[in-house]
């Protein structure tokens, strides 16, 4: 139960799309989402699409269900290009997903695709151990995580039970309009 491989669509033989993105404030990024099957064809086909569209995204880390307007509890990670990554899993996709242990909490900053102007200040587990399925198999397994991944992780759970980084901040002097880089 200590593994996560590295996960592509190719292997579970499905095709995958690039869904659009919502953005705060639709209601399905403030309600919790809803336990999957696994085994799901459909769940399966989320899986996929989720990652077409995290890979197609520029500065993508993470993308959840939610975020393109499925309330259910399914995302994908793929810190591997992020200049903040210390270590990393790779590309995954948890389903069910929960935080079983956590330590040391750390300020940092975050940014997300479903709030396109906006980062803010939020404090999180510098570690944790998360424990979910993974699609297609449905085999439980468990990730840890620490620093950035760690966090990655963290902000796409919040998705998936209906909270945003903006409900993580400790206030509006926390909250910053996004830096663009020319």
């Amino acid at each position: 139960m200590n593994r996560v491989a590295e996960w592509t669509e190719h292997e579970l033989g499905v095709e995958a799309r690039v869904l659009d993105v919502v953005r705060a404030p639709a209601p399905v990024l403030s309600t919790p989402g809803e336990q999957v099957d696994p085994r799901s064809p459909e769940i399966v086909q989320l899986a996929a699409d989720l990652v077409a569209t995290m890979r197609v995204s520029p500065g993508c880390v993470g993308l959840a269900a939610p975020q393109v307007g499925v309330g259910v509890q399914v995302f994908c990670v793929d810190v591997s290009a992020h200049p903040k990554t210390r270590e990393h899993h790779g590309t995954f996709v948890l389903c069910n997903a929960e935080v079983v242990e956590s330590s040391r909490n750390d300020k940092a900053r975050e940014g997300c695709m479903s709030v396109p102007d906006l980062t803010g200040d939020v404090k999180r587990a510098s570690k944790v151990l998360v424990q979910g399925q993974l699609p297609g198999s449905g085999e439980v397994v468990q990730v840890r995580a620490e620093a950035f991944d760690a966090r990655a992780l963290q902000h796409e759970i919040d998705h998936c039970d209906g909270l945003l980084f903006l409900d993580r901040v400790a206030g509006a002097h926390a909250v910053y309009a996004r830096q663009t880089y020319l």
